[in-house]
């Protein structure tokens, strides 16, 4: 039995009245309706045995409010068949044309008299003798029920024989819990309004549809959901006015979710035109529908909802269609779909959120210098655009290998830096300026990163390299000095390997190796494959949705989803060693979950400097092709660099060809693989390779292409 689907035929009757359907409840039925009630039970004050006003008279026509259908039980008390009927309320809301109230009275009157016959001119209905009742009447068509009771109690002061009319005092005690309800619902008080509906549920009817609207929304605030779909279930289960269904389900899909209003939209009904009752507002519902799942990435939409929205961005242009859309198919990696309907919404109107949509999709197809071209206008719009910009100016400084950003675009880039005190984009600039030949600058920007955040894992190796760099022993020492114990590769900065057995010129070619290899522009291969920056800006409209992990937090007690995410929030903060622990946690998952957590610890060695432990973590958890041959990229590279910087040059050239065989070789590593073919004695192989590099243009090529001819002009 639904919650509240059942109640009296009073005053109020509206459309279902005028049409001579009656909604009462059975008194065995009436004991039901405590679910309205606003305790936790759902009862009402009073017990089983509390009777609304309405209830306390005899009914003869009664209705089930699930049936539809009315249902009649035996007269109580007819005791003739021309029952005394007070017409005297026909008269007055005839006169005043209140058809309404006309043809509610006439409903209200035939449930109470079935034999009862309504008289054709209710204004030739004779005037009551009783002109004080009368007048009582006459107050009453007009809403004014304190002067009704001050009328009554004065009569009662005058002639203490007079009672008044039964009919009179209930009306007029429904009308007064209406009126507090109403103002209830004005006031807000929720609870008051699930209160007052339980003690009178007469008004709980299609003849009062406001009622019905403020109740279900009072049970929306008070958490009780259900019995709010009920309400609106009960109105387009037995309400038959058009305009009060309509508006039902328009006021429903403002607080009901997705999955709630299909079942309510499933009582539509088609008129005999084959016209769907819901038609008028189904491009309103279907925007809603979409925003809902613009917030919520696991509600998929209908496909119906997505062509409707999708023919009213081709039909009327409006960006806010485009730009739901957009969103849709961005929570789902869809970037492909969404593409469009960003570009669509900001040549109709840029805005920051298409403007951010749109840098997000680029960043996703590695073009950060359009993305940060898309966002600058629109950085201070929100914080989320600007955490948008600054993933996207991160991304463009630590491209491999590196691109050549105008001027201007460099100048703006850091003076969003500066102001923001962006660690990221900080040490981004220190790599940047590294990869530019410019130690000293790259320096510079590390160190004033760790000024920003002390405990910048990231910065302090940077620093370590530039000082290495710049050849300053004592500076590097510094660095070395103060993060001991924390950082094992920046505890390994400038050591060389000696354990094997190397002949004396090999020893002289490792130190000549220290000069030439300070000018290389060999970037840490792992900033770019763990694409930090780019996951960050991927959850950038997720208000409050990452997890918080600036405290120390032990994974080991967590469940595999909280440590995984635990894992990734670290990650994003850059502190891959913890990181590291938190998906170790996360592996003793299952399917998706575990393989995240295999390619996530891979990552996290990566960014920490441990190859070796990347390779293993890579293997943990079966991983899906595109995130393996990631892995194994990164890996190689990592592996080259560092057989190339121990002046294993060809262990270098070993992981070079493997990387080779993968995908092509960037021309940094293939200025190392010159060095290394330099350094093995494989002169001709590395002129030949310097040539092919410095008629592109590379300056690290070009330079060591002179290098080489000048060496061998002075062995001439």
């Amino acid at each position: 039995m639904k919650s509240i689907l059942m109640a009296l035929v009073l005053v109020s009757a509206g459309a279902a009245s005028v049409a001579g359907v009656s909604f009462g409840v059975p008194e065995d039925l009436v004991k039901g309706l405590p679910r309205l009630g606003p305790d936790t039970h759902g009862a009402v004050p009073g017990g089983d045995d509390a009777q609304p006003l309405s209830a306390k008279r005899p009914r003869v026509e009664l209705a089930q409010a699930g049936a539809g259908q009315a249902q009649t039980t035996p007269a109580v008390e007819v005791t003739q068949n021309k029952p005394v009927v007070d017409e005297s309320a026909l008269r007055y809301f005839a006169a005043r044309g209140d058809t309404a109230r006309l043809n509610a009275e006439i409903a209200r009157l035939r449930t109470l008299y079935p034999t009862w016959t309504p008289p054709e001119n209710p204004l030739a209905v004779p005037v009551n003798e009783d002109k004080q009742l009368e007048a009582m009447w006459a107050l009453y068509s007009q809403s004014r029920y304190a002067d009704v009771r001050a009328a009554i109690t004065k009569r009662q002061q005058d002639d203490p024989q007079w009672t008044p009319p039964a009919d009179l005092v209930d009306r007029l005690a429904v009308a007064e819990k209406r009126a507090e309800l109403v103002a209830a619902s004005n006031a807000g008080r929720s609870e008051d309004v699930v209160r007052i509906g339980a003690e009178t549920p007469s008004l709980l009817t299609c003849s009062d549809a406001d009622v019905l609207w403020r109740v279900a929304e009072a049970f929306v605030k008070t958490e009780r959901v259900q019995r709010a779909k009920d309400a609106y279930g009960y109105m387009l289960a037995n309400c038959s006015d058009g305009p009060i269904r309509l508006a039902s389900v328009q006021k429903a899909s403002t607080l009901l979710n997705y999955a709630d209003m299909q079942e309510l939209l499933a009582l539509e009904r088609t008129g005999a035109d084959g016209v769907k009752e819901f038609d008028p507002i189904r491009a309103d519902l279907a925007r809603r529908f979409v925003g809902d799942g613009d917030d919520d990435a696991t509600l998929t939409v209908a496909p119906a909802y997505l062509k409707i929205v999708e023919k009213l961005v081709a039909d009327e242009g409006l960006a806010s269609d485009a730009l739901l859309l957009g969103w849709y198919h961005l929570r789902r990696d869809q970037n492909a779909l969404a593409e469009p309907f960003f570009r669509k919404a900001r040549a109709v109107e840029d805005s920051a959120s298409a403007s951010q949509g749109l840098a997000l999709i680029l960043l996703a197809r590695k073009m950060p210098a359009e993305a940060e071209d898309v966002m600058y206008a629109w950085r201070t719009s929100s914080d989320q655009a600007m955490q948008t910009y600054l993933a996207a100016t991160t991304n463009l400084l630590a491209l491999d290998p590196p691109k050549k950003i105008d001027g201007n675009v460099l100048n703006r880039i850091a003076q969003v830096t500066l102001e923001k005190k962006h660690p990221e984009t900080g040490e981004q600039f220190g790599w940047y300026a590294l990869a530019m030949d410019q130690p000293k600058t790259a320096e510079e920007w590390f160190a004033l990163v760790l000024k920003w955040k002390a405990d910048y894992e990231p910065a302090a190796y940077g620093l370590g390299v530039a000082r290495l760099r710049l050849e300053d022993e004592a500076g590097l020492a510094a660095v070395k000095q103060a993060w001991a114990g924390r950082s094992e590769r920046i505890a390994r900065l400038g050591e060389r390997d000696t354990t094997d057995d190397a002949a004396p010129a090999l020893r002289e070619r490792e130190q000549r190796l220290v000069r030439t290899q300070r000018r290389l522009p060999v970037r840490e291969v792992v900033e770019e494959v763990s694409a930090r920056p780019q996951r960050a800006a991927r959850t950038t409209r997720r208000a409050g949705g990452s997890t918080d992990c600036r405290s120390t937090r032990d994974p080991r007690g967590l469940p595999p989803a909280g440590a995984l995410s635990l894992g990734w929030c670290l990650m994003e903060i850059n502190r891959p060693l913890e990181a590291a622990q938190a998906f170790e946690a996360a592996l003793s998952g299952e399917g998706r979950t575990r393989s995240d957590a295999a390619y996530g610890q891979s990552l996290a060695y990566l960014r920490a400097g441990l190859t070796s432990d990347a390779a293993v973590a890579a293997t943990k958890a079966k991983l899906d092709r595109s995130r393996g041959a990631e892995l194994q990229l990164a890996i190689l590279s990592d592996r080259a660099v560092s057989s190339f910087r121990a002046g294993r040059f060809r262990e270098a050239l070993v992981y070079l060809d493997q990387r080779a065989q993968l995908r092509a070789e960037p021309t940094d590593l293939m200025v190392m693989r010159g060095y290394a073919y330099k350094n093995l004695g494989m002169r001709v192989d590395a002129l030949r390779l310097f040539e092919a590099l410095g008629e592109t243009g590379q300056r690290d090529a070009v330079r060591a292409l002179a290098e080489m001819r000048n060496e061998r002009d002075g062995r001439k």
